[in-house]
């Protein structure tokens, strides 16, 4: 390994040092929604019901910053496959990409579904 492949995998390893913060955040954001969700069944009350929903659109907010960084990611190193690669290396990286990309896509679609659902009618959860 190089001291150029060295240095950038370490500050990836950083970057993802940070994400794991953002993923501690976002369960403690996503128990404290169950809270707002519970208290929102049990006394019926809208403020709940709201809280509840922002919340949720927070969460799926920060979740597909956090997703579209490991498709960018995960697309820089697609580029930097060289034709001498091993066949595996190349196979998986795409594979990385494709898995990347269908996460980023999830995110989206948990987003709509969070904005959208006013009724809430449909139980989503942090993946």
């Amino acid at each position: 390994m190089s001291y150029d492949e060295l240095s950038q995998k370490l500050k990836q390893l950083k970057n993802e040092d940070f994400i794991w913060i953002i993923y501690i955040g976002i369960i403690i954001m996503s128990w404290y929604s169950n809270h707002l969700e519970r208290k929102y069944f049990i006394y019926n009350d809208l403020k709940y019901k709201e809280d509840y929903r922002k919340m949720l659109i927070l969460i799926f907010s920060i979740l597909i910053v956090v997703y579209l960084y490991f498709l960018k990611d995960s697309f820089s190193d697609l580029k930097k496959i060289k034709p001498f690669d091993s066949d595996n290396k190349k196979n998986l990286t795409f594979i990385s990409f494709v898995a990347s990309l269908l996460i980023a896509i999830s995110g989206f679609l948990f987003l709509y579904i969070a904005i959208k659902d006013e009724a809430i009618e449909v139980e989503l959860a942090f993946n």
